[in-house]
């Protein structure tokens, strides 16, 4: 298989400064991978993101508020191989691993073995891990979400957990074919594939999406702009007395966020450094 090009962007900084750099390049949207690279006995660091296209570096460098330097890679698989350094992930009742933890997986756990490709979605962004914590609270009082959408699946980690949790089918979208075929691969794997089904969607842009609303549980873990411009569609989509879980979001952005959702009860949030996740529920 040819892997596609991929372009590295680097940024030496401190340590203390190197989640909220990381942060800004998430938030940016372009990456395919994210990373953070610290010196054990020094001060220094180096955030490094991955993209499939040259980036602008000069654009990127008013985005960090930071000089970025921009170099192509080798032709190796880069994203695959950054998952290997990866340490296992546990978040509520769930435990995500890679193919080079298969041994480490504890008893009286959900393992999810997730390769992510040229998806976002291992667990290890804080996001992923709170909505992961959310989707188990949510197992603890109620009974079986019986009709559930992952918008902006990603690898298809919270569908497959939620397919795991309450054993009904989940519908998992992403605007990314790429992680659409990343999802299903994924869903096959941990032996939910029959309940998974990914399909390629813009927001809920699709008729599969739609002739499948209402849905008693969505989870979108995107990003505040797109959770504020998909608002609408997404309350619409949900059924009365349905919960909602949103991610992607920084803790400044919560009451903007919130404040698109009007017609909708503010249940509880989840924080994590910076990051944010929030349950809400259709009266």
């Amino acid at each position: 298989m040819i892997n596609p090009p991929l372009w590295k962007a680097t940024i030496a900084c401190i340590k203390t400064e190197a989640g909220d750099l990381a942060a800004a390049l998430e938030l940016e949207g372009s990456a395919q991978a994210v990373l953070i690279a610290e010196e054990p006995f020094a001060d220094g660091a180096v955030v490094e993101a991955l993209y499939t296209e040259e980036p602008d570096a000069a654009y990127l460098s008013r985005v960090a508020a930071r000089t970025v330097i921009v170099a192509p890679l080798p032709d190796q698989d880069w994203i695959r191989l950054s998952q290997e350094g990866l340490p296992p992930v546990r978040a509520g009742r769930f435990f995500v691993y890679g193919a080079h933890d298969a041994g480490a997986v504890p008893h009286g756990v959900i393992p999810m073995k997730i390769e992510a490709g040229l998806a976002f979605g291992t667990g290890h962004h804080e996001t992923t891990a709170l909505c992961l914590s959310v989707l188990s609270d949510l197992a603890k009082g109620q009974a079986a979400y019986r009709n559930v959408l992952d918008l902006g699946t990603g690898t298809g980690l919270l569908a497959i957990g939620a397919a795991k949790l309450w054993k009904k089918k989940v519908l998992a979208s992403d605007i990314d074919p790429v992680a659409v075929e990343v999802t299903r691969e994924n869903a096959r794997a941990n032996g939910v594939g029959p309940l998974v089904t990914a399909v390629v969607a813009d927001g809920l842009d699709n008729p599969l999406l739609k002739n499948g609303a209402p849905y008693d549980l969505i989870v979108a873990n995107i990003l505040a702009s797109p959770l504020t411009r998909l608002a609408p569609s997404i309350q619409r989509a949900l059924a009365p007395g349905g919960t909602l879980v949103l991610s992607g979001l920084l803790r400044n952005q919560e009451l903007m966020v919130i404040s698109f959702y009007t017609g909708l009860r503010f249940v509880s949030r989840r924080r994590d450094g910076p990051w944010s996740a929030l349950v809400l529920e259709k009266p």
